[in-house]
């Protein structure tokens, strides 16, 4: 117990003090929200990574989704890697970089106020991130809780009210930039203590092949005989649909795109595309092989009584006080990384994309930075409060929320943002239909579930649904509805015809 108070002290100092070092660099809204797109490629790749999983991926998902799929659902952290990390900085990282700055754009509603030259779909999009935010910002103090309690047997409230209070001290002085220098360090913490956890835990069982061993003799729910050892499981389109809204769900969710708004050249683009990939393989691909042997350290039984989030605890119980201590920061670091890049694209939404200029007029520089550090208060201050109503009360619609929320958010943005940044023809009016979709369909899931078909009754695979649907929803609106200003539009686009002069391994002459 000692060990593992004086490791947390130490995290805890740790991220206090990079807060108020980087205080002097946040004095303006550009330098607090984006660290004044000066950003290189190991900040940015490590706070792409650390916002990407957090306390639901490690506890939540990889138990929930290891008991499912059993080791299949390592394909679920390959997919984050390969199509929510490598592939969305190839399409989307120069593009998103050249474009917004272009825009002068902060947020992504900015960037479709911008692009397509829409009040309307400034505040529509503000409104669906405010609406679908906050949820999933509660979302995250579950993971930790179940942590602590397993640790320290401290009361849920407490856990949640010191993270929030940590969180809001560190994120309000030093903004964008000490939250990317934070994620770094976590980001280091999550890479080493996902990989002693799971040799760890292997080790319980004789090591990696006897593990693999037992887990073949358990039947479970499938009556086919190793479904657990096999390749793609037992339930392999559900599988699919996992990996989906988990690996393309990032290009749409708001928080992950920003990450590309702050970088700082093209080196950074090409060491963070690297970087950013080899983190994704490692955490993401770690977390859901470790979940993928649950069932051999609880029953089915115990995880009805007891829920899909008491699996991962429950495998780590028995390890040694220093790996207990490791699993606590490495928890912590997930979620406070994700906890800051949730509450500082909310707040900087609301305050630029609602506040400025419609409830308040002529707002001075001073006064943005004011409302989006209120703001951020008020966020963590209102999470905060969900998350412990929804302990202390039982309340399963809350819950039912937080898997939704991503659905919509990504379903909603997805589709519009990608073509907006490659196709010219993209029209106002697609985005509007886009918007209206994804959310109206993940609403109705989750008040009338039962009523759509039974592949969607899933909100995993609903969310899915709404990607997918989304990337066929624009062009074919886009091509029916009245086109887009040509002028405008070449305008936008002219930032990728800029000349720049490059190296020849990368470029050939005429």
């Amino acid at each position: 117990m000692p060990i593992i108070i004086v490791m947390l002290v130490v995290f805890v100092a740790v991220l206090v003090f990079v807060g108020f070092m980087c205080r002097k660099k946040a004095t303006d809204v550009n330098s607090f929200v984006l660290g004044g797109r000066s950003v290189g490629p190991w900040l940015t790749a490590f706070a792409y990574g650390t916002s990407y999983f957090s306390a639901v991926i490690f506890v939540g998902y990889a138990g929930q989704f290891g008991w499912k799929f059993g080791v299949a659902s390592t394909w679920i952290g390959i997919g984050n890697a390969i199509l929510g990390s490598l592939l969305a900085w190839i399409v989307l990282g120069r593009r998103t970089r050249l474009m917004t700055h272009k825009l002068d754009s902060k947020t992504m509603p900015e960037f479709f106020a911008g692009r397509f030259k829409s009040k309307g779909l400034r505040i529509l999009s503000s409104l669906i991130i405010f609406v679908f935010l906050i949820p999933y910002t509660a979302s995250l103090y579950n993971g930790l809780s179940r942590i602590f309690e397993m640790a320290f047997h401290i009361d849920y409230t407490y856990c949640i009210i010191g993270m929030a209070v940590l969180t809001a001290i560190y994120v309000i002085v030093g903004g964008y930039l000490a939250t990317a220098v934070n994620d770094f360090i976590q980001g280091i913490i999550m890479l080493a203590g996902i990989v002693l956890v799971v040799l760890a835990v292997l080790n319980i069982n004789g090591g990696f092949m006897s593990s693999i061993e037992v887990l073949a003799n358990v039947q479970g729910d499938s009556s086919i005989p190793g479904a657990y050892i096999s390749f793609f499981g037992p339930l392999p389109v559900d599988l699919m649909g996992v990996i989906i809204l988990t690996s393309l769900g990032t290009w749409g969710l708001p928080q992950m795109v920003q990450k590309f708004y702050a970088i700082k050249h093209e080196d950074s683009i090409r060491k963070g595309t690297i970087i950013s990939t080899i983190f994704a393989v490692v955490v993401a691909g770690g977390c859901y092989f470790l979940g993928g042997f649950g069932r051999l350290f609880m029953t089915q039984e115990e995880v009805t009584a007891n829920g899909f989030d008491s699996i991962i605890p429950t495998m780590l119980e028995s390890l040694p006080d220093m790996l207990v201590g490791i699993v606590i920061v490495l928890v912590l670091s997930a979620s406070m990384s994700t906890l800051s890049a949730l509450v500082l694209t909310s707040s900087s939404t609301l305050t630029l994309d609602i506040i400025d200029k419609n409830i308040v007029k002529n707002m001075s520089e001073k006064g943005k930075l004011l409302w989006v550090r209120l703001l951020v208060v008020a966020f963590i201050a209102i999470s905060a409060v969900i998350a412990i109503i929804q302990f202390n009360s039982s309340v399963t619609f809350i819950a039912q929320l937080m898997g939704v929320s991503w659905g919509a958010l990504a379903g909603a943005f997805l589709a519009p943002f990608l073509y907006g940044l490659y196709w010219k023809g993209t029209t106002k009016l697609s985005c509007y239909v886009c918007f209206s979709f994804a959310s109206i369909i993940m609403i109705l899931n989750l008040f009338f579930r039962s009523s759509f078909p039974t592949l969607l009754q899933s909100p995993i695979n609903c969310g899915a649904f709404t990607m997918i649907a989304g990337l066929l929803i624009v062009p074919i609106v886009s091509l029916i509805s009245p086109k887009p200003d040509r002028k405008l539009v070449e305008d936008t686009f002219s930032c990728y015809n800029k000349e720049v002069v490059a190296q020849a391994k990368t470029s050939l002459e005429d």
